[in-house]
């Protein structure tokens, strides 16, 4: 959920400020039934309106709703059905909250003005003068108006870009300025902007030779600011915090937050800085997530609930006190108390000091990540071989129960011993190619870094390496993402299969790309393409593409040859997945060349576990998981799991998630049923600060998105009841599957 608080709010913009950096959504008449399709030609999201009858959507002005839309028609009908669950938010004309409304429900209100807000993958309003009811059972939600009436139905998109562009030189003096103006994107300086939609994307930084920010790009007038000294390492850390804060970045002799009330809380030196600027962030959201029940959005929150009397607050006195009062109150409170319930953060990013990684600080805010820095260069010599390479790499059973030797280079060798008899691997040395000496480039010398493990769900590397155990972060794919461009038609998935003897991985993704009735795809399927095919599909726009096949260091292999991405001038592919051996080189090359998003392999992989990951992923993908949480649950089920990497933006998703947020559970037998331990993931839709209500028999309660929500006991028919609101994956004594394929007789 999101909204604007009950008060409005400190540093709250007008509605056409709040739609500034939104896109088009796009409102046509259903083509195969009656009703509406909302489009968001960005996101690549869509939810149907039904109707009972034809309707044909005029334009009208989205500021007739309270809450910011990026466009709006109107509609004449007696009721409106949705094709799934979702929450809703019932008001009076005068924005008074009336009801929640959730599964499972049946709720009248008299004739009147009512606003109601629609949780659905695009934020939706509905403004109707009319009789409202609202019905819900396990799959649908109706409205019902009592006779045919004028409905106004409005949009947002949950696309972000940022509104500006702010240039620093070098000094770190001058990279504080910058950093003090990323809280300048903040739709509310109130504690509602824990809700995701009410945090606008931090304007870009460029380097340049002198600081330079537009005229008028002002920071938030918080009355808090962060001392520190004048180094790279201490602007990186603080970039996020400063950002969700709306605090000035400043010199000082020593690292501590300051307050015009006279509050000042120490953030630690040497080691302990990094740790702290950590705590200070996690406590102060998740703080402000129990705080903002007080406003709008008064809902019975899981979290305050349990820790309610144990933190001594009074929620509603520090709901309108200013922001250095409130951090007072939070600080205040140890952070082993708070520690247990807050949501798992979504991202650690480990950021190398470098100048030039100051451009990346507005993407790794706008994400609330934890930022660390390195604390030693990645190296290609014996110990990163023997620690992170030898010890996490290659550090599984093969099918062949034997581990794969380890190139002089510091990375796993060229060689098929992890093959069982009669097994393969997807080396080009396994398949006859033409391949000139000539026209076969080096590859370059690898090295690799182990960052050191967090709590955090995903870890992203930025700066020289290859990472053991997180995603390679890069500059250009969050560049990729914000440059993306409206398109029309379905959403794009293509599929090419090199390698005859492969077919297996390939007949088995076509049946599950596109399978979602819901949604528009159009699966592409290419066999043994040469090169110049290749080099065509590589350029045609699809937002997704599978490869399955042959890469070595001379590139994709194709029957007359290989193709070299850095031959191929412009890509078209928004993320992939390259199922090959050693397919590294050729996934950054996709991203450097206009990609957002992939999955590559960091050595040679066996043919049947390259099958049963390249299965998984196909489904958690076609879902609607991210691609980092979609490898990240892959791996679990996978024995070669750890030899692939995500590379890119890995918060982007190929399709809408089938639900409200990715979810998945773990199922265990116990005395009374079954215990469900049910978890969400973040995704574009439902970041950091999403509320969630699992759809449990006689549950009502709220909880805060990201990691394990609760765990609950359930019968024998009402876990049956709840597997079959939606097919998620699932872990069953470790094994990963889907509710739709599972027996309750088996578990």
């Amino acid at each position: 959920m999101d909204g604007f608080g009950r008060r409005r709010g400190r540093g709250t913009d007008d509605a056409a400020a709040n739609r500034s950096d939104h896109l088009q959504i796009a409102f046509d008449a259903a083509a195969d039934a009656a009703g509406v399709v909302v489009s968001d030609p960005i996101e690549r999201s869509q939810f149907v309106l039904s109707t009972p009858e034809q309707v044909q959507p005029r334009k009208t002005d989205p500021d007739a709703f309270r809450f910011p839309a990026d466009a709006a028609v109107r509609v004449r009908t007696d009721r409106i059905d949705l094709e799934t669950v979702v929450a809703v938010c019932v008001r009076d004309g005068d924005s008074e909250m009336l009801a929640q409304v959730e599964h499972f429900a049946d709720q009248s209100f008299p004739d009147g003005t009512y606003s109601i807000e629609l949780f659905a993958p695009i934020k939706l309003y509905v403004r109707v003068d009319a009789p409202l009811r609202v019905v819900s059972d396990a799959t649908r939600t109706r409205l019902e108006f009592g006779e045919e009436t004028e409905v106004i139905v409005g949009a947002r998109s949950h696309h972000k870009r940022p509104a500006a562009t702010i240039r620093t030189g070098d000094r770190p003096k001058e990279m504080m300025r910058a950093v003090s103006l990323l809280g300048s994107a903040l739709k509310t300086t109130s504690v509602e902007r824990s809700y995701p939609t009410l945090r606008g994307h931090p304007p870009l930084i460029e380097r340049g030779s002198r600081f330079e920010a537009p005229d008028g790009l002002e920071p938030p007038e918080t009355g808090v600011r962060i001392e520190m000294p004048s180094t790279r390492r201490h602007v990186y850390v603080v970039a996020p915090l400063a950002y969700y804060l709306g605090a000035a970045v400043v010199p000082g002799e020593s690292p501590r937050i300051v307050t015009d009330e006279g509050f000042a809380h120490e953030l630690g030196s040497a080691d302990a800085f990094e740790p702290s600027v950590e705590r200070v962030l996690k406590q102060t959201f998740f703080l402000d997530c129990l705080t903002r029940t007080e406003g709008y959005y008064e809902v019975d929150l899981h979290e305050r609930r349990e820790l309610g009397s144990a933190l001594g607050l009074d929620f509603a006195d520090l709901y309108d006190r200013p922001t250095g009062a409130q951090l007072e109150a939070y600080l205040d409170i140890p952070y082993e108390t708070v520690e247990p319930h807050i949501p798992e953060w979504k991202l650690t990013a480990h950021v190398a000091p470098t100048a030039a990684n100051v451009e990346l600080l507005p993407f790794v805010a706008n994400d609330l990540a934890v930022v660390t820095t390195p604390a030693s260069e990645p190296a290609s010599g014996s110990a990163v071989q023997a620690s992170a390479v030898g010890g996490f790499l290659r550090g599984r059973t093969t099918a062949a129960n034997a581990a794969s030797p380890l190139s002089d280079r510091g990375g796993p060798a060229e060689s098929d011993a992890a093959a069982a008899p009669g097994e393969f691997t997807r080396s080009a040395s396994t398949r006859s190619v033409s391949r000139s000496p000539e026209t076969r480039r080096p590859e370059a010398e690898r090295t690799y870094v182990q960052p050191p493990e967090t709590d955090s769900l995903e870890q992203a590397w930025v700066g020289p390496g290859i990472p053991i155990g997180a995603s390679k972060a890069s500059l250009q794919a969050y560049r990729n993402r914000l440059s993306r461009e409206p398109v029309e038609g379905d959403i794009g998935i293509t599929v090419v299969c090199n390698d005859p003897k492969m077919a297996e991985e390939r007949d088995a993704v076509e049946a599950v790309y596109g399978s979602r009735e819901e949604l528009p795809f159009e699966v592409r399927t290419h066999y043994e393409l040469p090169v110049d095919e290749l080099r065509e599909v590589l350029a045609a726009n699809t937002e997704f593409l599978h490869y399955i096949g042959h890469i070595d260091e001379s590139g994709f292999q194709c029957p007359d040859g290989a193709l070299d991405v850095e031959t191929v001038d412009t890509v078209g592919v928004d993320s992939f997945l390259l199922n090959a051996c050693q397919s590294y080189e050729q996934g950054m090359e996709l991203i450097e060349r206009g990609a957002i998003a992939g999955i590559v392999t960091l050595s040679e992989v066996v043919n049947s576990g390259a099958v049963d990951i390249g299965q998984s992923l196909a489904r958690l993908l076609n879902y609607g998981f991210p691609i980092r949480i979609s490898l990240d649950i892959a791996k679990r089920d996978s024995y070669i799991g750890s030899d692939y990497i995500v590379v890119g933006d890995g918060s982007f998703s190929v399709a809408q998630v089938q639900g409200a947020l990715p979810n998945m559970c773990e199922i265990t037998r116990s005395d009374d049923g079954f215990a469900v331990d049910y978890r969400t993931y973040p995704s574009a839709e439902y970041e950091l600060g999403s509320l969630v209500v699992p759809y449990i028999p006689d549950n009502n309660t709220y909880y805060l998105s990201s990691g394990t929500a609760d765990v609950f006991v359930l019968s024998d028919s009402e876990l049956e009841d709840f597997l079959s609101l939606e097919n998620i994956p699932t872990l069953i004594d470790g094994s990963l599957r889907w509710s739709n394929d599972l027996s309750l007789d088996t578990l």
